[in-house]
């Protein structure tokens, strides 16, 4: 059963951070933030950009280029942060509501940086075991650049966090930009590594906890994390992609296109190496820095715009987030379906 990308959606806000204004707060020289974290501006939200309202911008987006009626959705899937508009919140029924899908249902998941791909497998699936989905959208949006503390080298890693929305319609029986197959991978052995430490139920925000500072992101144990995760995130980033692509039928050779996440110019050169392609068979991200789990589709709207996607191609998406998570995807983009498929 095809299931394939109608549209996407991408939504930035007008506000940028450069990576000289970065290099200022965080007492670092500019040098190291452009040529080694690979930033040189990251988009940061303005006064109406909350989380779930950047998604709906994205939907809208993506609704309007499919030319699509809402109330042809028959699922709407929050992919956003946690960190939105109000806690304990279902995003994806005020997402549902705002863009007019009323004939819909929804529901709000969550794999941090990982999310979209794995919203992608779990919507592909749904589809393929209920006939009443027949159209799915995925939307969200992210600003966790809000929780970060450019005075705490803990966190560096996580400088280039910036902000915006996401989103990409599905439709069962569409032969264009097939999802084919998906491959993920979680370590919880890292689950507390990187954390917010008030605000849940271990340690509820109190006013010595807002003075502290502890509302934002810290690393407990940063030395013994990066002994452990460097090594084993390329491992896994690279074998989530090749086991994706094997499920698909198809191998590293294959790849025409790879739409990362925004992470530091090396290690994005050094999975480009390893998979033996170059560089303009990717894009990377250094005027928008990460924007969580939205830097694939971003990616996807780059490189399609560039002209870099061309029917058939086999495009993989990849992703990784903490927590730990990875997790790869297959596209066969364009109408392949007319190359005898």
């Amino acid at each position: 059963m095809d299931i394939g990308i109608l549209s996407t959606g991408i939504y930035l806000p007008d506000q940028y951070m450069t990576g000289e204004e970065i290099a200022e707060k965080a007492g670092i020289p500019i040098d190291v933030v452009e040529n080694k974290m690979g930033i040189k501006r990251k988009p940061i939200p303005g006064s109406e950009d909350h989380t779930c309202q950047m998604g709906i911008h994205a939907a809208m987006q993506a609704i309007e280029k499919a030319n699509l009626d809402p109330k042809e959705i028959d699922l709407v899937i929050y992919i956003g942060e946690e960190h939105k508009e109000y806690p304990l919140w279902t995003a994806a029924i005020k997402m549902q509501e705002t863009i007019g899908a009323c004939h819909a249902w929804a529901f709000d998941v969550s794999l941090r940086c990982g999310t979209t791909i794995m919203a992608m497998k779990v919507a592909k699936s749904m589809m393929m075991a209920d006939p009443a989905i027949h159209t799915v959208l995925l939307a969200g949006g992210y600003r966790n650049g809000d929780f970060i503390d450019y005075r705490n080298e803990r966190t560096r890693f996580m400088f280039n966090l910036g902000a915006g929305g996401g989103a990409i319609l599905l439709q069962k029986g569409l032969k264009k930009n097939r999802l084919l197959e998906s491959e993920i991978m979680t370590d919880g052995s890292f689950s507390e590594d990187v954390v917010v430490t008030a605000g849940g139920t271990k340690q509820p925000i109190t006013h010595e906890a807002l003075e502290k500072g502890l509302y934002r992101l810290d690393v407990l144990d940063p030395e013994g994390m990066k002994i452990r995760l460097e090594q084993k995130s390329m491992d896994n980033f690279l074998k989530v992609i090749r086991s994706s692509l094997y499920k698909s039928g198809y191998t590293e050779k294959d790849i025409q296109y790879v739409g990362m996440l925004h992470m530091k110019k090396s290690a994005h050169q050094y999975v480009l190496r390893e998979l033996g392609l170059s560089e303009e068979q990717s894009i990377y991200l250094e005027n928008y820095g990460h924007i969580g789990q939205f830097d694939q589709i971003l990616s996807l709207e780059l490189a399609d715009k560039e002209g870099k996607l061309r029917d058939g191609d086999i495009v993989v998406l990849v992703s990784a987030g903490i927590g730990y998570a990875w997790g790869a995807t297959v596209i066969k983009w364009g109408n392949s379906f007319n190359k005898g498929e």
